[in-house]
């Protein structure tokens, strides 16, 4: 027996290549600034800086729609269990927004100047972000719509990339690990 909602499944097929494609312009993005800083120094403006904060803008915007379909897809019948999964939601969505602001900062300088990003936008955000993510996906794991280990591999790419920014590229092929398995129906139990 599920607490899942199950007449809400099937309008998420869409969840699992919105996650995947995510997490590979996340890639794309880490390994356009390994590129774009081979000489040492990052050129704002450049191609591989532009290219490269565009894919991770697009991947950002994913991720908030990824956020969005687990919340739908997660729908239960305890209201603890929504709760959580509402604070989550929401946690997540603040900490996308807190993205998109620091990179259209950073992709259009005038941008940046007309509008200051707090500290609290510029270090608060990503960790909104991903703890609302993360939460969302052990509760997926939890209803079997994902390995238990998967969200472990997406913990472990947060952290590779908040230790240092060159491992970004790490980073990202495991979230892109983690998240290939999600599933929008659960696994049978054996």
């Amino acid at each position: 027996m599920s607490l899942l909602d199950s007449r809400t499944r099937p309008a998420y097929q869409w969840l699992r290549p919105v996650a995947a494609t995510s997490a590979a312009l996340l890639l794309g993005y880490g390994l356009l600034r390994l590129l774009d800083r081979l000489d040492g120094h990052s050129d704002k403006g450049a191609w591989a800086w532009n290219t490269g904060h565009t894919l991770f803008l697009l991947g950002v915007l994913g991720f908030a729609a990824l956020i969005v379909g687990l919340h739908g897809l997660l729908r239960t019948r305890s209201s603890r269990l929504r709760t959580l999964d509402d604070v989550a939601a929401l946690a997540g969505l603040v900490g996308a927004a807190a993205f998109v602001w620091v990179i259209l900062g950073d992709l259009f300088p005038s941008f940046a100047e007309a509008v200051h990003t707090p500290g609290p936008v510029l270090y608060g955000g990503p960790l909104l972000f991903e703890v609302g993510l993360l939460v969302l996906l052990y509760r997926a794991a939890a209803a079997r719509l994902l390995p238990v280990w998967a969200p472990v591999l997406v913990l472990a790419g947060f952290l590779a990339i908040a230790v240092n920014l060159n491992l970004l590229p790490v980073g990202a092929a495991l979230v892109l690990a983690g998240l290939l398995p999600l599933r929008v129906t659960p696994r049978p139990v054996a």
